[in-house]
């Protein structure tokens, strides 16, 4: 079973801002930006949504990176472990 490690928590990794060099924060699943119940909906089916459908059922998320800093964001793929 994979999982994502930013997703549970467990990620040591930093990230730093291409703007202001500033330390990133995990927004989150960029599929929970979609609209109100996209928090609620299976991964998979927000990905279909998402128009790549290659990408349903790979063991990946996408997650938003948010500079609080400078408020840069950037997508960020995260492969599961």
């Amino acid at each position: 079973m994979s999982f994502c490690p930013l997703c549970n928590g467990i990620s040591d990794e930093y990230y730093q801002c291409s703007v202001c060099q500033g330390k990133m924060e995990d927004g989150g699943k960029i599929y929970d930006y979609y609209d109100d119940y996209s928090p609620y909906m299976e991964i998979d089916w927000n990905k279909l949504a998402d128009g790549v459908p290659n990408s349903a059922g790979k063991p990946e998320c996408v997650h938003l990176l948010v500079c609080p800093r400078c408020g840069n964001e950037q997508e960020l793929t995260v492969h599961h472990k």
